[in-house]
């Protein structure tokens, strides 16, 4: 694998966020005539129970810094290697970036539809997101990297998706990005000693936000039924294997960072799809059969197939050029495997609404 450029000035951080690769968060944006049309009143009592939790703004005091949170980084982070600290930062720019898309893609939504129950939803949304990515760049900005939003909003390509693609897209992200940041909270929570900087303390409550956001989804979905049904779920099933997919490629290149927590990437990976399996049974009626040997061999030769395809890259040339064309091949016809595995199916539960008891 070609060597990751060092991330060692603010114009460094900024052009890492602005990449569009396979691997990095993307901005969205999205058909906004049919998201003001979408219509919530067939789980109106669930409705307005989430949005009277959105009022009540559990988490509005939960982002703000300690007196002992600078203290705290400069004696334990001071200890990690350099490589280390590249995983790290490359982690702080990534999760950056796709809490700060989906601040930008609810306050699109929010100036954009007349729909009073959307309308209100992504008001709160981009209020928690916002509040996320400005948690997170203050952290870049101990280290002197700290990236200037408004800029990446403006230079940062952005991608179309079709509504219900966002849907499935960033239901799935919501919910496995809560799976993510509990799993690490909780292995750090019974490791203290494990925990090289303070912004994994933040992630209980911070993930219970992720939590909730998913659930708007689910509620929209499942007040929308056809959304479920029919051709969709073979979207369903895309969604589902591309997010695990990357997932895993992305963290299996930065294995050090799961390492210095305890834990070894393949086993937490597979930690978060199964959290996210259960998760996802509220509302999607497939889930991957994770357990599977071959869906377990696909994972591990797209890692392979990616770490070519850097290696080409960092080649360059015509050979370069071939190989990287040769290797991506490979890659489409390794997800079209996976994609091909039989699913399992489930009903789905009378009652939507889950809690975070991870």
């Amino acid at each position: 694998m070609s060597a990751p450029i060092a991330i060692d000035s603010s114009a460094k951080a900024s052009q890492k966020a602005v990449e569009s690769t396979m691997l990095s968060p993307r901005f969205y944006t999205t058909d906004f005539a049919a998201m003001d049309r979408l219509d919530v009143s067939a789980l109106r009592s669930e409705w307005d129970t989430m949005m009277a939790e959105y009022e009540g703004d559990n988490n509005h005091d939960h982002f703000q810094r300690t007196p002992e949170f600078a203290h705290e980084v400069a004696e334990r982070f001071s200890q990690v290697s350099p490589e280390m600290r590249q995983e790290f930062l490359e982690f702080l720019i990534s999760s950056l970036t796709s809490e700060f898309s989906g601040c930008i893609l609810y306050n699109e939504i929010f100036k954009n539809v007349e729909n009073p129950d959307i309308k209100q939803l992504m008001r709160y949304m981009a209020r928690d997101e916002s509040r996320h990515a400005s948690f997170i760049n203050q952290s870049l900005k101990d280290f002197g990297l700290g990236i200037d939003l408004g800029d990446l909003k403006r230079t940062k390509a952005y991608t179309y998706f079709k509504p219900k693609y966002i849907f499935y897209a960033t239901y799935l992200s919501e919910k496995i990005g809560y799976a993510r940041y509990i799993t690490i909270y909780r292995q750090l929570e019974k490791n203290p000693d494990k925990r090289f900087h303070p912004i994994f303390k933040w992630f209980e409550r911070w993930c219970n936000d992720e939590f909730r956001h998913g659930e708007s989804f689910a509620l929209i979905m499942r007040a929308n039924p056809h959304l479920l049904r029919g051709a969709n779920v073979y979207w369903i099933r895309f969604f589902l294997l591309a997010v695990y997919a990357t997932m895993y490629v992305r963290d299996h290149t930065r294995p050090m960072l799961h390492h210095e927590m305890g834990l070894e990437s393949t086993s937490y990976d597979y930690t978060v799809f199964r959290i996210t399996n259960e998760i996802t049974k509220q509302v999607f009626p497939v889930s991957l059969d994770i357990d599977s040997p071959a869906f377990r061999d696909g994972l591990a030769r797209l890692f392979h197939i990616q770490t070519q395809m850097d290696a080409a890259k960092a080649q360059g040339g015509v050979w370069g050029a071939l190989r990287r064309a040769g290797w991506a091949a490979a890659g489409l016809a390794t997800f079209v495997r996976l994609y091909l595995q039989p699913v399992q199916h489930h009903a789905l539960p009378a009652q939507v609404r889950m809690a975070p008891a991870w």
